[in-house]
Protein backbone atom coordinates (compact mmCIF):
# COMPACT_ATOMS: atom_id res chain seq x y z
CA UNK A 1 0.00 0.00 0.00
CA UNK A 2 1.31 3.32 -0.99
CA UNK A 3 2.20 6.14 1.44
CA UNK A 4 -1.02 8.49 2.73
CA UNK A 5 -0.08 11.97 1.74
CA UNK A 6 -2.33 15.21 0.80
CA UNK A 7 -1.07 17.48 -1.75
CA UNK A 8 -2.13 20.57 -1.46
CA UNK A 9 -0.77 23.63 -4.72
CA UNK A 10 -1.50 26.87 -4.52
CA UNK A 11 -0.79 28.16 -8.17
CA UNK A 12 -0.76 31.37 -8.53
CA UNK A 13 -1.70 33.36 -11.69
CA UNK A 14 -0.46 36.71 -11.96
CA UNK A 15 -1.45 39.84 -14.17
CA UNK A 16 0.88 41.91 -16.43
CA UNK A 17 0.62 45.06 -14.47
CA UNK A 18 1.70 45.96 -10.93
CA UNK A 19 -1.02 45.86 -7.79
CA UNK A 20 -2.00 49.81 -7.87
CA UNK A 21 -2.96 50.93 -4.08
CA UNK A 22 -6.74 51.62 -4.54
CA UNK A 23 -7.17 48.43 -6.36
CA UNK A 24 -6.77 45.42 -4.33
CA UNK A 25 -7.09 42.12 -6.80
CA UNK A 26 -10.02 39.93 -6.35
CA UNK A 27 -9.37 36.27 -5.29
CA UNK A 28 -10.57 33.22 -6.53
CA UNK A 29 -9.52 29.74 -5.08
CA UNK A 30 -10.07 26.63 -7.24
CA UNK A 31 -10.12 23.49 -5.45
CA UNK A 32 -9.31 20.13 -6.99
CA UNK A 33 -10.21 17.18 -5.65
CA UNK A 34 -8.97 13.70 -5.87
CA UNK A 35 -11.75 10.97 -6.39
CA UNK A 36 -9.81 7.92 -7.46
CA UNK A 37 -10.37 4.45 -6.32
CA UNK A 38 -6.71 4.69 -3.93
CA UNK A 39 -8.65 7.01 -1.53
CA UNK A 40 -10.69 4.06 -0.20
CA UNK A 41 -7.46 2.66 1.05
CA UNK A 42 -7.63 3.40 5.47
CA UNK A 43 -5.61 6.14 6.98
CA UNK A 44 -5.73 5.64 11.10
CA UNK A 45 -9.49 4.14 10.70
CA UNK A 46 -10.68 6.75 8.46
CA UNK A 47 -10.77 6.35 4.55
CA UNK A 48 -8.48 8.63 2.74
CA UNK A 49 -10.88 9.55 0.72
CA UNK A 50 -13.33 10.81 4.34
CA UNK A 51 -10.31 12.52 5.68
CA UNK A 52 -9.60 14.32 2.34
CA UNK A 53 -13.07 15.78 2.34
CA UNK A 54 -12.68 16.69 6.46
CA UNK A 55 -9.92 18.20 4.99
CA UNK A 56 -11.88 20.25 2.30
CA UNK A 57 -14.54 21.15 4.62
CA UNK A 58 -12.59 23.13 6.82
CA UNK A 59 -10.77 24.92 4.09
CA UNK A 60 -14.33 25.71 2.67
CA UNK A 61 -15.62 26.63 6.03
CA UNK A 62 -12.57 28.74 7.14
CA UNK A 63 -12.03 30.85 3.73
CA UNK A 64 -16.19 31.05 2.67
CA UNK A 65 -16.54 33.03 5.37
CA UNK A 66 -14.29 36.02 3.20
CA UNK A 67 -17.22 37.05 0.93
CA UNK A 68 -14.63 38.86 -1.39
CA UNK A 69 -13.66 35.37 -2.39
CA UNK A 70 -14.91 33.00 -4.97
CA UNK A 71 -14.45 29.29 -5.28
CA UNK A 72 -15.15 26.65 -8.00
CA UNK A 73 -14.09 23.08 -8.31
CA UNK A 74 -12.08 20.53 -10.31
CA UNK A 75 -12.59 16.64 -9.87
CA UNK A 76 -10.48 13.85 -10.91
CA UNK A 77 -10.81 10.13 -10.94
CA UNK A 78 -14.43 10.39 -10.66
CA UNK A 79 -16.52 8.95 -13.71
CA UNK A 80 -14.24 5.84 -15.13
CA UNK A 81 -13.80 3.23 -12.88
CA UNK A 82 -10.54 1.20 -12.37
CA UNK A 83 -9.45 -0.77 -14.15
CA UNK A 84 -8.74 0.46 -16.75
CA UNK A 85 -9.29 4.36 -15.53
CA UNK A 86 -8.74 6.87 -17.99
CA UNK A 87 -5.94 9.47 -17.84
CA UNK A 88 -8.28 12.06 -18.56
CA UNK A 89 -11.26 11.83 -16.20
CA UNK A 90 -10.39 15.27 -14.99
CA UNK A 91 -13.28 18.19 -15.20
CA UNK A 92 -14.21 21.59 -13.65
CA UNK A 93 -17.49 20.28 -11.88
CA UNK A 94 -18.51 23.72 -10.83
CA UNK A 95 -17.33 26.89 -12.22
CA UNK A 96 -16.47 30.15 -10.66
CA UNK A 97 -19.60 32.22 -9.33
CA UNK A 98 -21.19 33.73 -6.63
CA UNK A 99 -22.74 31.51 -3.40
CA UNK A 100 -21.93 28.34 -4.87
CA UNK A 101 -19.66 26.50 -1.66
CA UNK A 102 -23.33 24.87 -1.19
CA UNK A 103 -22.92 23.03 -4.43
CA UNK A 104 -19.44 22.87 -4.06
CA UNK A 105 -19.86 20.66 -0.88
CA UNK A 106 -22.51 18.40 -2.69
CA UNK A 107 -20.40 17.68 -5.53
CA UNK A 108 -17.47 16.43 -2.62
CA UNK A 109 -19.82 15.00 -0.39
CA UNK A 110 -21.26 12.50 -3.35
CA UNK A 111 -17.94 11.79 -4.72
CA UNK A 112 -17.17 8.07 -4.50
CA UNK A 113 -13.74 6.72 -5.04
CA UNK A 114 -13.60 5.52 -9.08
CA UNK A 115 -10.89 5.94 -10.97
CA UNK A 116 -7.53 6.48 -11.40
CA UNK A 117 -5.03 10.18 -10.41
CA UNK A 118 -4.11 12.12 -13.80
CA UNK A 119 -2.10 15.26 -11.59
CA UNK A 120 -0.24 16.49 -14.63
CA UNK A 121 -3.13 16.69 -16.09
CA UNK A 122 -5.41 17.92 -13.78
CA UNK A 123 -2.95 20.78 -12.87
CA UNK A 124 -2.63 21.85 -16.66
CA UNK A 125 -6.20 21.73 -17.54
CA UNK A 126 -6.31 23.74 -13.80
CA UNK A 127 -5.25 26.73 -15.67
CA UNK A 128 -7.96 27.02 -18.16
CA UNK A 129 -10.31 27.44 -15.05
CA UNK A 130 -9.57 30.94 -14.44
CA UNK A 131 -11.15 33.61 -17.46
CA UNK A 132 -8.62 36.00 -17.01
CA UNK A 133 -5.42 37.12 -14.81
CA UNK A 134 -6.47 40.21 -13.17
CA UNK A 135 -7.45 38.27 -9.77
CA UNK A 136 -5.32 36.52 -7.27
CA UNK A 137 -6.29 32.89 -8.74
CA UNK A 138 -4.71 29.94 -6.33
CA UNK A 139 -5.92 26.28 -6.99
CA UNK A 140 -5.99 24.14 -3.64
CA UNK A 141 -5.78 20.28 -4.91
CA UNK A 142 -6.56 17.41 -2.48
CA UNK A 143 -4.34 14.48 -3.13
CA UNK A 144 -3.39 10.61 -1.89
CA UNK A 145 -1.96 9.36 -4.79
CA UNK A 146 1.19 9.65 -6.81
CA UNK A 147 0.69 9.80 -10.83
CA UNK A 148 -1.12 6.94 -11.90
CA UNK A 149 -1.02 8.10 -16.00
CA UNK A 150 3.16 8.54 -16.49
CA UNK A 151 2.96 11.94 -16.02
CA UNK A 152 4.88 14.77 -14.19
CA UNK A 153 3.59 17.58 -11.54
CA UNK A 154 7.19 19.23 -12.22
CA UNK A 155 6.44 18.90 -15.98
CA UNK A 156 3.33 20.33 -15.42
CA UNK A 157 4.97 23.06 -13.48
CA UNK A 158 6.62 24.14 -16.28
CA UNK A 159 4.60 24.18 -18.77
CA UNK A 160 2.43 26.96 -16.81
CA UNK A 161 5.35 28.42 -15.90
CA UNK A 162 5.98 29.06 -19.67
CA UNK A 163 2.55 30.35 -20.01
CA UNK A 164 3.27 33.01 -17.42
CA UNK A 165 1.59 31.27 -14.65
CA UNK A 166 3.37 31.16 -11.94
CA UNK A 167 3.14 27.57 -9.84
CA UNK A 168 3.94 27.65 -6.28
CA UNK A 169 2.52 24.61 -4.62
CA UNK A 170 2.48 23.19 -0.76
CA UNK A 171 2.75 19.76 -0.28
CA UNK A 172 1.23 18.01 2.74
CA UNK A 173 1.69 14.51 3.59
CA UNK A 174 1.59 11.51 5.88
CA UNK A 175 4.03 8.92 6.10
CA UNK A 176 6.19 9.99 3.50
CA UNK A 177 9.59 8.63 3.89
CA UNK A 178 12.48 11.55 3.09
CA UNK A 179 13.02 10.02 -0.99
CA UNK A 180 9.28 10.48 -1.35
CA UNK A 181 9.29 14.01 0.06
CA UNK A 182 12.39 14.63 -1.93
CA UNK A 183 10.61 13.42 -5.53
CA UNK A 184 8.44 16.96 -4.73
CA UNK A 185 11.12 19.50 -4.14
CA UNK A 186 10.26 20.67 -7.99
CA UNK A 187 6.56 21.21 -7.04
CA UNK A 188 6.50 22.91 -3.84
CA UNK A 189 7.14 23.03 -0.06
CA UNK A 190 6.14 19.92 2.38
CA UNK A 191 4.16 19.90 5.58
CA UNK A 192 2.94 17.34 7.83
CA UNK A 193 -0.12 16.49 7.97
CA UNK A 194 -0.07 15.43 11.52
CA UNK A 195 1.32 18.98 12.41
CA UNK A 196 -1.70 21.18 14.07
CA UNK A 197 -0.20 24.09 12.68
CA UNK A 198 -0.53 23.10 9.25
CA UNK A 199 -4.15 24.14 8.39
CA UNK A 200 -4.11 27.31 10.28
CA UNK A 201 -0.05 27.94 8.36
CA UNK A 202 -1.77 27.52 4.84
CA UNK A 203 -5.27 29.40 5.37
CA UNK A 204 -3.09 32.57 6.63
CA UNK A 205 -0.70 31.92 4.13
CA UNK A 206 -3.96 32.54 1.57
CA UNK A 207 -5.61 35.06 3.65
CA UNK A 208 -2.12 37.10 3.81
CA UNK A 209 -1.79 37.29 -0.13
CA UNK A 210 -5.37 38.54 -0.45
CA UNK A 211 -4.92 41.42 2.29
CA UNK A 212 -0.98 42.25 2.74
CA UNK A 213 0.51 43.85 -0.77
CA UNK A 214 3.58 42.80 -1.65
CA UNK A 215 5.91 45.94 -1.83
CA UNK A 216 9.82 46.55 -3.26
CA UNK A 217 12.42 48.91 -3.62
CA UNK A 218 15.34 49.09 -5.13
CA UNK A 219 18.44 50.51 -4.27
CA UNK A 220 20.98 51.63 -6.07
CA UNK A 221 24.38 51.91 -4.20
CA UNK A 222 27.19 54.63 -4.07
CA UNK A 223 30.34 53.71 -4.00
CA UNK A 224 30.13 54.10 -0.24
CA UNK A 225 26.65 51.59 -0.67
CA UNK A 226 24.37 54.18 -0.08
CA UNK A 227 20.92 54.23 -1.64
CA UNK A 228 21.38 57.54 -3.05
CA UNK A 229 22.00 56.99 -6.99
CA UNK A 230 18.14 57.52 -8.81
CA UNK A 231 16.31 58.72 -11.72
CA UNK A 232 17.34 55.70 -13.78
CA UNK A 233 15.05 53.33 -15.74
CA UNK A 234 14.82 49.85 -14.52
CA UNK A 235 13.36 46.86 -16.13
CA UNK A 236 11.96 44.03 -14.14
CA UNK A 237 12.85 40.81 -16.03
CA UNK A 238 10.73 37.65 -15.42
CA UNK A 239 14.15 35.75 -14.89
CA UNK A 240 12.81 32.34 -15.61
CA UNK A 241 10.68 32.89 -18.76
CA UNK A 242 13.03 35.36 -19.63
CA UNK A 243 10.49 38.74 -20.24
CA UNK A 244 10.13 41.60 -19.16
CA UNK A 245 7.14 42.73 -16.55
CA UNK A 246 7.85 46.77 -15.44
CA UNK A 247 9.63 49.40 -16.69
CA UNK A 248 9.98 52.13 -13.78
CA UNK A 249 11.94 55.29 -13.60
CA UNK A 250 13.81 55.18 -10.22
CA UNK A 251 13.00 57.69 -7.61
CA UNK A 252 13.81 58.94 -4.34
CA UNK A 253 10.84 59.86 -2.23
CA UNK A 254 9.96 63.17 -0.20
CA UNK A 255 12.17 61.53 2.17
CA UNK A 256 14.93 60.98 -0.10
CA UNK A 257 14.61 57.16 0.31
CA UNK A 258 14.03 54.81 -2.76
CA UNK A 259 10.27 54.87 -3.89
CA UNK A 260 8.24 52.06 -3.20
CA UNK A 261 6.90 50.08 -5.47
CA UNK A 262 3.94 47.57 -5.64
CA UNK A 263 4.80 44.06 -7.57
CA UNK A 264 3.40 40.95 -8.40
CA UNK A 265 6.04 38.99 -6.06
CA UNK A 266 5.49 35.15 -7.91
CA UNK A 267 8.33 35.59 -10.38
CA UNK A 268 11.88 35.61 -9.34
CA UNK A 269 13.05 39.12 -10.88
CA UNK A 270 16.04 40.38 -12.37
CA UNK A 271 16.19 43.96 -12.66
CA UNK A 272 18.56 45.64 -14.65
CA UNK A 273 19.07 49.78 -14.03
CA UNK A 274 20.03 51.15 -17.17
CA UNK A 275 22.93 53.37 -16.30
CA UNK A 276 26.07 53.66 -18.81
CA UNK A 277 26.57 51.03 -18.48
CA UNK A 278 23.83 49.19 -17.22
CA UNK A 279 24.23 47.30 -14.31
CA UNK A 280 22.03 44.50 -13.06
CA UNK A 281 20.80 42.62 -9.79
CA UNK A 282 21.10 39.59 -9.03
CA UNK A 283 18.20 36.87 -9.16
CA UNK A 284 15.96 37.75 -6.82
CA UNK A 285 12.81 35.86 -5.09
CA UNK A 286 10.47 38.03 -2.71
CA UNK A 287 8.51 37.56 -0.07
CA UNK A 288 5.04 37.06 -0.30
CA UNK A 289 3.29 40.05 1.90
CA UNK A 290 6.07 41.74 3.14
CA UNK A 291 8.50 45.29 2.32
CA UNK A 292 11.63 43.89 -0.01
CA UNK A 293 14.38 45.40 -1.18
CA UNK A 294 17.02 45.27 -3.97
CA UNK A 295 20.44 46.73 -3.82
CA UNK A 296 22.18 47.17 -7.05
CA UNK A 297 26.06 49.09 -7.01
CA UNK A 298 25.70 51.93 -9.30
CA UNK A 299 28.09 54.58 -8.76
CA UNK A 300 28.13 56.98 -10.32
CA UNK A 301 29.97 60.42 -11.54
CA UNK A 302 29.25 63.00 -14.50
CA UNK A 303 31.13 63.63 -17.59
CA UNK A 304 31.22 66.99 -19.42
CA UNK A 305 32.44 67.71 -22.91
CA UNK A 306 32.49 70.93 -23.59
CA UNK A 307 34.02 74.01 -25.56
CA UNK A 308 32.77 77.79 -25.97
CA UNK A 309 30.74 78.96 -28.25
CA UNK A 310 33.16 79.96 -30.57
CA UNK A 311 32.54 82.06 -34.25
CA UNK A 312 32.77 78.47 -36.41
CA UNK A 313 31.30 76.23 -33.68
CA UNK A 314 28.05 78.01 -32.09
CA UNK A 315 25.20 75.68 -34.17
CA UNK A 316 27.75 72.52 -34.95
CA UNK A 317 26.51 69.11 -33.52
CA UNK A 318 29.66 67.60 -32.82
CA UNK A 319 29.43 64.07 -30.94
CA UNK A 320 31.53 62.36 -29.02
CA UNK A 321 32.18 58.44 -28.72
CA UNK A 322 32.05 56.86 -25.27
CA UNK A 323 34.17 53.43 -24.58
CA UNK A 324 35.28 51.88 -21.26
CA UNK A 325 39.40 51.81 -21.27
CA UNK A 326 40.55 49.00 -23.52
CA UNK A 327 37.00 47.94 -24.82
CA UNK A 328 35.94 48.70 -28.16
CA UNK A 329 31.86 48.27 -27.65
CA UNK A 330 30.20 51.94 -27.67
CA UNK A 331 28.75 52.62 -24.71
CA UNK A 332 27.43 55.80 -25.47
CA UNK A 333 27.39 58.88 -28.17
CA UNK A 334 26.95 62.20 -26.41
CA UNK A 335 26.84 65.84 -27.79
CA UNK A 336 29.47 68.09 -27.09
CA UNK A 337 28.40 71.00 -24.36
CA UNK A 338 26.01 68.45 -22.61
CA UNK A 339 26.38 66.51 -19.34
CA UNK A 340 26.10 62.40 -19.12
CA UNK A 341 25.93 60.37 -16.09
CA UNK A 342 28.62 57.08 -15.76
CA UNK A 343 29.40 54.52 -13.71
CA UNK A 344 32.47 55.21 -11.83
CA UNK A 345 35.49 54.06 -13.85
CA UNK A 346 37.70 54.86 -16.92
CA UNK A 347 36.78 55.49 -20.40
CA UNK A 348 38.34 56.60 -23.46
CA UNK A 349 36.95 59.28 -25.86
CA UNK A 350 36.71 59.57 -29.64
CA UNK A 351 35.45 63.45 -30.38
CA UNK A 352 34.07 63.68 -34.03
CA UNK A 353 35.54 66.70 -34.91
CA UNK A 354 37.76 67.07 -38.17
CA UNK A 355 40.12 65.94 -37.20
CA UNK A 356 38.67 63.50 -34.59
CA UNK A 357 40.06 64.06 -31.51
CA UNK A 358 41.16 61.06 -28.97
CA UNK A 359 41.34 61.13 -25.17
CA UNK A 360 42.56 58.10 -23.15
CA UNK A 361 42.07 57.18 -19.99
CA UNK A 362 39.24 59.65 -18.48
CA UNK A 363 38.31 58.98 -14.88
CA UNK A 364 34.78 59.08 -13.88
CA UNK A 365 34.67 59.31 -9.51
CA UNK A 366 32.02 59.52 -7.49
CA UNK A 367 29.34 62.13 -7.98
CA UNK A 368 31.89 64.62 -10.07
CA UNK A 369 32.01 66.58 -12.76
CA UNK A 370 34.85 65.60 -15.15
CA UNK A 371 35.62 68.49 -17.77
CA UNK A 372 36.75 67.89 -20.91
CA UNK A 373 37.26 70.72 -22.37
CA UNK A 374 38.60 71.23 -26.69
CA UNK A 375 39.61 74.19 -28.17
CA UNK A 376 37.18 76.13 -30.92
CA UNK A 377 37.54 75.05 -34.27
CA UNK A 378 38.35 77.17 -37.26
CA UNK A 379 37.02 77.95 -40.58
CA UNK A 380 39.08 76.12 -43.78
CA UNK A 381 37.36 77.98 -46.76
CA UNK A 382 38.89 75.72 -50.06
CA UNK A 383 38.39 77.80 -53.77
CA UNK A 384 38.65 76.05 -56.84
CA UNK A 385 38.84 76.95 -60.62
CA UNK A 386 36.67 73.96 -61.44
CA UNK A 387 35.74 70.64 -60.03
CA UNK A 388 38.55 68.28 -58.77
CA UNK A 389 39.96 65.69 -56.53
CA UNK A 390 41.60 66.50 -53.34
CA UNK A 391 41.46 65.71 -49.77
CA UNK A 392 43.15 67.75 -46.49
CA UNK A 393 45.69 66.20 -44.05
CA UNK A 394 46.74 66.96 -40.66
CA UNK A 395 50.21 67.26 -39.55
CA UNK A 396 50.65 64.95 -36.52
CA UNK A 397 54.24 63.20 -34.63
CA UNK A 398 55.99 64.51 -38.05
CA UNK A 399 52.89 62.49 -40.12
CA UNK A 400 50.50 63.32 -42.41
CA UNK A 401 46.96 61.90 -41.12
CA UNK A 402 43.78 62.08 -43.28
CA UNK A 403 41.10 63.99 -42.20
CA UNK A 404 38.54 64.35 -44.84
CA UNK A 405 38.03 64.34 -48.74
CA UNK A 406 37.35 67.51 -50.81
CA UNK A 407 34.32 67.09 -52.72
CA UNK A 408 34.07 68.09 -56.52
CA UNK A 409 32.25 71.78 -55.74
CA UNK A 410 34.22 74.76 -56.67
CA UNK A 411 33.64 76.30 -53.23
CA UNK A 412 33.69 74.96 -49.84
CA UNK A 413 34.20 75.20 -46.38
CA UNK A 414 35.18 72.96 -43.08
CA UNK A 415 35.22 73.49 -39.61
CA UNK A 416 38.68 72.22 -38.25
CA UNK A 417 40.72 72.28 -34.96
CA UNK A 418 43.79 74.02 -34.44
CA UNK A 419 46.77 72.90 -35.96
CA UNK A 420 48.75 72.45 -38.97
CA UNK A 421 47.22 71.03 -42.03
CA UNK A 422 48.33 70.24 -46.17
CA UNK A 423 45.69 70.61 -48.24
CA UNK A 424 45.94 68.12 -52.05
CA UNK A 425 43.93 69.36 -55.47
CA UNK A 426 44.32 68.04 -58.78
CA UNK A 427 41.77 69.21 -61.50
CA UNK A 428 39.60 66.58 -63.45
CA UNK A 429 40.34 68.15 -66.62
CA UNK A 430 44.27 67.82 -65.98
CA UNK A 431 45.13 63.86 -66.63
CA UNK A 432 48.10 63.72 -64.93
CA UNK A 433 49.54 63.21 -61.36
CA UNK A 434 52.03 65.82 -62.38
CA UNK A 435 49.06 68.50 -62.00
CA UNK A 436 48.56 68.07 -57.97
CA UNK A 437 48.56 71.39 -56.08
CA UNK A 438 49.99 71.17 -52.45
CA UNK A 439 48.82 73.84 -50.23
CA UNK A 440 50.16 74.46 -46.67
CA UNK A 441 48.08 75.85 -43.96
CA UNK A 442 47.74 76.61 -40.24
CA UNK A 443 43.62 76.74 -38.31
CA UNK A 444 43.49 78.53 -34.97
CA UNK A 445 40.83 78.94 -33.36
CA UNK A 446 37.68 81.01 -34.79
CA UNK A 447 39.50 82.20 -37.24
CA UNK A 448 39.31 81.65 -41.34
CA UNK A 449 41.56 80.78 -43.82
CA UNK A 450 40.76 80.30 -47.54
CA UNK A 451 43.17 78.10 -49.81
CA UNK A 452 43.07 78.80 -53.39
CA UNK A 453 44.07 76.08 -55.83
CA UNK A 454 44.33 78.03 -58.57
CA UNK A 455 47.25 80.18 -57.64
Amino acid sequence: MRHFYFLICLLIFTSLGAQKKSSPKQTRILFVFDASKSMVAKFENVSRMDGAKNLFYRFVDSLGKDKTMQFALRMYGHTVKYPPGDCKDSKLVVPFGPNNLPLIKQKVSEAKPTGITPIEHSLTEAANDFKDNKTNNIVIIITDGIEECGGDPCAARQKLMSKGIIFKPFIIGIGLSPEQIKTFECVGTFYDYADQSTFSTITNIIQQQKMNKTTLQVNLLDNASRPKETNVNMTFYDFDRGVYKYNYIHTLNYQENPDTLYVDDYPTYKVVAHTIPPVESKEAKLASGKHNIIAIDAPQGYLNIRRSEGAYNSNEKVKCIVRKTNEMNTLNVQLLNTTEKYIIGNYDLEILTLPRIYLDHNTIEQSKTKMVEIPNAGRLQVKCLEGGDGCILVKRNNKLEWVCNLSTQTLQSFNLQPGNYVGIWRAKSLKGSIYTIEKKFTISSDQMVTVEFFK
